[in-house]
């Protein structure tokens, strides 16, 4: 009952705020208004999976967010609707700040999100865990029209809108390089930064699966942007 009626007052607090922004008597900070563009320079926050998700439809929001970043990318033309995995609203990305082992495809939400995580994220846990930055991700692809583990039948992946990424591993501004595969399973400063990456992946991106998660990710972190919310 206790927890039902704190349920309810939360809920009314949030009426009445979405009531106030819509009326124009209550002014909030743009990282706390649903309807301010996403900006991602500023930490993400609980509104931050929402902002993702209405870029999915909107190229000009979606353009709006990449302005804010130094992600590189190209816009891709939608493919044909009666594609087998249909893309809308995809773009390459080319790299930014970080370099990539390769290009890849990825949906506006997607995107985003990736800038999100190289800037809050990834930087921060190199600089912490080893006093300088991280200059490429390694990474096993996006797109790929397919099933979930590949199956004959079944729900279809994320890698089929090209909403998810799966990252294999790190190279450091001095050279060496920190593997998903190989250093997740050690006890030192590596595996203490994969997982500090790890974690740090959930404020932005919808599911986080790493080697915790199962055997099929035993040699990358899979993130991506679709419906459902899970770190592991």
């Amino acid at each position: 009952m206790r927890f039902l009626k704190g349920f309810m007052v939360l809920a009314l607090l949030v009426g009445v705020a979405v009531l106030g922004v819509w009326r124009g008597w209550l002014v909030l900070p743009p990282q706390w208004n649903p309807w301010a563009p996403l900006d991602v320079r500023v930490p993400p926050n609980w509104l931050t999976r929402f902002k993702l998700m209405a870029l999915r439809n909107d190229p000009q929001l979606c353009d709006q967010a990449l302005a804010t970043s130094r992600l590189r990318v190209a816009r891709q033309a939608d493919s044909g609707v009666n594609s087998d995995c249909p893309l809308t609203n995809v773009l390459r990305v080319q790299g930014g700040e970080v370099a990539l082992s390769s290009s890849f495809l990825a949906s506006c939400p997607l995107a985003v999100a990736y800038a999100l995580f190289e800037h809050h994220t990834l930087q921060p846990a190199a600089a912490a865990a080893y006093g300088q930055a991280v200059t490429r991700v390694d990474h096993l692809g996006s797109f790929a029209c397919r099933n979930m583990y590949g199956r004959e039948s079944g729900s279809r992946s994320q890698h089929a809108t090209a909403s998810a990424l799966d990252i294999a591993g790190f190279r450091l501004a001095n050279g060496r390089t920190v593997s998903v595969l190989r250093d997740w399973p050690k006890d030192n400063a590596d595996a203490q930064f994969l997982r500090q990456v790890r974690d740090g992946a959930c404020d932005m991106f919808s599911v986080v699966l790493s080697p915790d998660y199962n055997a099929a990710h035993r040699n990358h972190f899979h993130l991506d942007v679709g419906p459902w919310w899970i770190c592991r």
